[in-house]
């Protein structure tokens, strides 16, 4: 079972998660997860755990208990969605995000009649 873990302290780390989740069973794999350029801590993490009660019951004992004097949110991690890898739903083809035929006539790329 995959745990999504919001409002951790700054100060948690992936020792600290695994711990705190040990306790209700075995973990698989814990991480906080760091912001890419300045390697702190966003305040979230994951944890896996393999047996499903095991996980069920952390969440049901965790789930707005105070850790590390801030209030944290547990739940069953939502699977991830892809995201386009060029940001938003612009048309990326390879014509510049120009429409071929952009409603003014046939196969030569527009630029026919009007």
């Amino acid at each position: 079972m995959n745990i999504y873990i919001s409002g951790l302290s700054y100060n948690i780390n992936d020792a600290d998660l695994n711990e705190l989740f040990t306790e209700y069973g075995e973990v698989s794999s814990a991480r906080v997860i760091n912001d890419r350029e300045t390697g702190r801590s966003r305040g979230f993490g994951f944890v896996e755990m393999p047996n499903e009660q095991d996980g069920q019951k952390a969440i049901d004992e965790l789930n707005g208990a105070e850790y590390d004097s801030k209030v944290i949110s547990v739940s069953v991690a939502r699977p991830r969605t892809e995201r386009p890898s060029f940001g938003g739903n612009r048309n990326r083809s390879n014509n510049g995000g120009f429409r071929r035929n952009n409603g003014f006539g046939g196969d030569n790329g527009g630029f026919g009649r009007y």
